[in-house]
């Protein structure tokens, strides 16, 4: 390798990936020592239930940084001397083409940039050959995830896949779980001020949020025991690299058989090939050095040819393969493949092939470079379509939060329009997080945007809420003060009067507005209990007096078969007694069912059929029969129907009088006709069947006010 290549490889300071443009240059690189520390801490303020399982890794131990010193030290020194040394041997040599050194010419920054990707890349995944394998596991939308979602996710992985290969998505679950729950979290807070509650007594945890916890505490130390193993066989191998680079330093000063001396480097580059894997921090230093020396011994051995222009033909005819399996690649149409396959091109390069011959360099390096650069743009042009998705992600996001912003500077009024606006926030949330990703420079003012709003119409809502806990706390007092009144009366033995309060109190709950949720279930319980209790008293009650009904209904029937069948002997001051005891006996039996009342009808008919024979006063028979029903409205106890038998009567008294004042003025118009005309004649009798009729009104009436 020439000192511009090696100068190259050295010196590049490669910037980090950015994440939302590379899949194979890997961003979820595992953190150094100090970085985990780093990192510990970070979790350890997020989430206090979990012990800082990081705090084993460390800085390197003092023994490993003095051998590591010593050999940069070393390494210096050669690299300095090597100028000279060179000059030495090219005085002395006879190989033109070993004579000049080419100028070094400039790298350009794009160069360096994309080649800065892959020596970091290369450095990663030779550090942890299983790293390569994230690239195998699908990176699902977390971001559309609902925390369960999330939780059933991170478990899965970590039961199924290697603990190494999946740090990127178990922080990027990590980051999607904690920003949904803390949006709750936020929520419950408000909810818990506007309660009235001290923020010092504010805790809110959830069930799911444990078991997220759980489960990331389980993967963490597998991380870390996975880690502080592979930490030891690191550093195990450097030390045998480092060995071995003094092994191969001392090839040049022996005094041997240069067949002897061959041999000694070929079995060291077979020893350095399984020597094993190094930190990824010293992994291009490591590489460098042991490169350097490798071209050193290939100049040594400018005093025998056949053995260096060997391993170059060899090494070029490999490379040569690789540059044209890359210059392929700018074909392939699977981007995030072709950037694989050509990190392990690079890798190859590096770690499994030595020099060529002097000539070949800079041009198979220009071709290997260019091809890079062109799967790079490639690369870069896929990120760039990929941005345009997500800013159309953006728009709709966007959208969603001008809906969200409407909504949350609307006051509503009532309890079922808030409800309604709360589904349509919970439909708006849920369509926010399945929109997509925005651009990566957009994600945060649009995250924070978004949860602005939802914290907004929170507040609108706790604030509405509050206002009717004043109002729920009084529907709370009047709701007892109706338990107090159930209670009270569930045990009068009145039950016919006390059920007319007992209906009135149940629609009066109905009426009552909401009370606080704590207490709703159990005055509803209290009040609800009370009232079972009267109306299984008075169902009770109800059955037994059945019974009685239909007893009465089967001696009424007796009884009007035995008045029909009734003879009389023709004397009406023998004959009506017994028909006014028929009545009064009638009267005694009480109340027949009420779907059988019927059977009174039947005895009035009789009544009238038997007066008739009589010839009783049609007034007398009229107050007699009334008897009957005056009686049947006394043992009902309604009050009610009293109340309209009343009315009746007095509309009847006014309607009648009224008639018979309209027929009295109307006689006015018949002054100058006899009185034995027979439209005069017709209109006396109306008058007086109407002031008969008035009469028995009159003494309904009064039979009714008697029972007040």
């Amino acid at each position: 390798m020439s000192q511009q290549e090696n100068e190259k490889m050295k010196n590049d300071d490669f910037p980090k990936e950015d994440k939302n443009t590379s899949e194979i240059i890997t961003s979820a690189r595992e953190e150094t020592t100090s970085d985990k520390n780093k990192e510990s801490k970070e979790d350890e303020s997020k989430e206090n239930s979990f012990l800082d399982s990081d705090k084993s890794e460390q800085t390197t131990s003092e023994k490993e940084k003095y051998e590591l010193e010593n050999a940069m030290v070393d390494e210096s020194e050669t690299l300095g001397k090597s100028s000279e040394t060179k000059e030495k041997e090219h005085e002395l040599s006879k190989d033109q083409d070993l004579e000049d050194e080419e100028e070094e010419t400039p790298v350009s920054t794009e160069k360096k940039s994309v080649q800065s990707e892959f020596e970091d890349s290369v450095a990663e995944d030779s550090e942890d050959e299983t790293n390569t394998e994230r690239h195998g596991i699908e990176k699902k939308d977390f971001h559309a995830m609902t925390k369960e979602a999330l939780v059933a996710e991170l478990e899965q992985l970590i039961k199924s896949q290697k603990i190494q290969a999946i740090k990127e998505h178990v922080e990027e679950i990590k980051a999607e779980f904690n920003a949904k729950f803390d949006e709750e979290l936020e929520e419950k807070k408000e909810e818990f001020l506007a309660d009235g509650g001290n923020i010092i007594d504010f805790h809110y945890s959830t069930p799911v949020k444990k078991e997220f916890n759980s489960i990331y505490f389980d993967y963490k130390e597998k991380r870390n025991k996975y880690y502080q193993q592979l930490k030891q066989d690191l550093n195990k191998n450097l030390n045998l690299r480092l060995e071995i680079i003094e092994e191969l330093k001392g090839l040049l000063g022996v005094e041997e058989n240069i067949n002897t001396t061959y041999k000694h480097f070929k079995e060291l580059q077979d020893k350095w090939r399984t020597a094993g894997a190094v930190p990824r921090d010293k992994y291009n230093t490591v590489w460098n050095t042991y490169h350097h020396h490798v071209e050193n011994f290939y100049d040594f051995l400018h005093l025998n040819r056949d053995f260096r222009d060997m391993d170059f033909k060899h090494n070029l005819e490999q490379k040569l393969k690789i540059i044209d399996r890359a210059e392929e690649l700018t074909l392939e149409t699977d981007t995030n493949r072709a950037l694989r396959e050509l990190q392990m091109l690079h890798k190859m390069w590096k770690e499994e092939l030595g020099p060529v011959a002097k000539e070949f360099r800079d041009d198979i390096w220009d071709r290997f470079s260019e091809a890079t650069r062109k799967i790079h743009d490639l690369r870069q042009s896929y990120y760039d379509d990929l941005e345009k998705s997500f800013e159309k992600n953006l728009e709709v996001k966007q959208e969603i939060i001008e809906k969200l912003k409407t909504i949350a500077e609307t006051n509503f009024s009532s309890h079922s329009q808030w409800q309604q606006k709360i589904k349509e926030i919970e439909v708006l949330r849920q369509s926010f997080f399945d929109a997509g990703k925005v651009p990566r420079e957009k994600n945060e003012a649009t995250w924070s945007a978004f949860k602005q709003v939802v914290r907004q119409f929170n507040r609108n809502k706790n604030a509405y809420y509050k206002s009717l806990k004043k109002e729920q706390y009084e529907n709370l007092n009047k709701k007892k003060e109706l338990i107090q009144i159930a209670e009270d009366n569930k045990d009068n033995e009145d039950l016919k009067a006390t059920m007319p309060l007992m209906k009135k109190i149940q629609t009066d709950w109905k009426k009552v507005g909401h009370v606080p949720r704590k207490d709703s279930d159990k005055v509803w319980k209290q009040f609800k209990a009370a009232c079972n209790h009267f109306f299984d008293k008075l169902h009770k009650s109800s059955n037994e007096e059945n019974e009685e009904e239909s007893k009465a209904f089967d001696q009424k029937k007796e009884l009007l078969d035995s008045l029909k069948s009734m003879e009389f002997e023709g004397d009406k001051k023998k004959d009506l007694p017994k028909i006014k005891a028929a009545i009064e006996e009638w009267k005694n039996i009480g109340k027949v069912p009420y779907n059988k009342r019927f059977i009174e009808g039947k005895f009035n008919k009789v009544l009238d059929q038997l007066f008739s024979k009589l010839d009783v006063d049609h007034t007398k028979a009229e107050m007699m029969k009334y008897e009957n029903k005056i009686q049947a409205i006394n043992d009902s106890d309604d009050e009610k129907k009293l109340r309209n038998e009343h009315y009746f009567l007095s509309k009847k008294v006014e309607e009648t009088k009224a008639e018979i004042r309209q027929l009295e003025n109307n006689l006015q118009f018949f002054s100058n006709v006899d009185n034995d005309n027979p439209l005069v004649q017709a209109v006396h009798k109306n008058i007086a069947e109407h002031k008969e009729q008035l009469i028995i009104w009159k003494e309904k009436l009064q039979k009714v006010k008697s029972l007040y």
